[in-house]
C-alpha cells in the first residue's frame, strides 16, 4: 500500500453518509464534527487542547497496521503528542473478523483497570499475522498478564463481551464516513480535516500536521 491518498474537507461542512438504514438507496445527511469523530474511541494520547487531532482506524489482526505500530507510531508520538501539539485517539475498525473483536474487546477490558494503551502496544509487538489465530483466550491472557492486570477482573469482563458492541459501533461509524481499509487516519483541526490512508512514513503526517498548525 504504497499510495498516498488525501481527502481534504471543512470540518463544518455536511457529509454524506450512506446508512442503508430503510431502504438499500436511502442516504442520510450528518454533520460530521470533532466530538463525533473521537467519541467511542481509545482513551485520548496527548493534552486534549492541542490544535490537531488524529484518529486512527485500526485492526490488530492487520498487516499494515502492524507496520504502521513498528515504524512510525512511536516517532509521530514524540515529535507531536508527547510535544503537545497532536492528540491521538484509536477506534476500532475490524475488519479481519471476530479474532479482531476479541482483541479490540480485551484493549478496553484491559482499559478498565487503566492499561488501554500498554495493552494496545502489546498486541501489536506480538502481532501474529492476520487470521492465523494467534488471538485466543490463551494469548490475550498471556499479554494481560505481561502489562500487569488483575487476571480474574480481565477474564471477567472479556466472557461477557463488555466491550463487543462498542467495537462493533465503532466499525459502523467507520463504515458510514467512508473508511474501508485499515490503518486509516482522519486527522483535523478546528477548519480542515484530511484523510490518510495505509502504513505511511511519519513524513506524511509531517506534511499534514505542519500544515494544520499554520492553519
Amino acid at each position: 500500500m504504497k499510495r498516498i491518498y488525501f481527502v481534504a474537507i471543512p470540518i463544518v461542512i455536511t457529509i454524506i453518509a450512506v446508512l442503508y438504514m430503510t431502504t438499500p438507496h436511502e442516504s442520510k445527511s450528518n454533520e460530521l464534527t470533532p466530538q463525533m469523530l473521537v467519541q467511542n474511541g481509545s482513551p485520548m494520547l496527548g493534552d486534549p487542547n492541542a490544535k490537531v487531532t488524529i484518529v486512527e482506524f485500526g485492526d490488530y489482526q492487520c498487516t499494515y497496521c502492524h507496520l504502521f505500530h513498528q515504524n512510525t507510531k512511536d516517532a509521530l508520538l514524540q515529535q507531536y503528542v508527547d510535544t503537545g501539539k497532536v492528540n491521538f485517539v484509536f477506534r476500532d475498525y475490524p475488519l479481519n473478523g471476530p479474532d479482531s473483536v476479541f482483541a479490540a474487546d480485551a484493549a478496553y477490558c484491559a482499559g478498565d483497570q487503566g492499561k488501554y494503551w500498554q495493552y494496545h502496544d502489546e498486541l501489536y509487538k506480538n502481532w501474529g499475522g492476520e487470521k492465523t489465530g494467534w488471538v485466543n483466550q490463551k494469548s490475550l491472557d498471556t499479554f494481560a498478564t505481561t502489562v500487569g492486570l488483575d487476571l480474574s477482573t480481565f477474564d471477567k469482563c472479556l466472557s461477557d463481551n463488555k466491550y463487543e458492541q462498542k467495537v462493533l459501533d465503532n466499525q459502523k461509524f467507520g463504515n458510514t464516513i467512508g473508511i474501508d481499509g485499515t490503518p486509516s487516519f482522519v486527522v483535523f483541526n478546528s477548519k480542515d480535516i484530511t484523510k490518510i490512508v495505509g502504513a505511511q512514513p511519519l513524513s506524511v503526517f509531517q506534511q499534514v500536521i505542519d500544515k494544520f498548525q499554520t492553519s
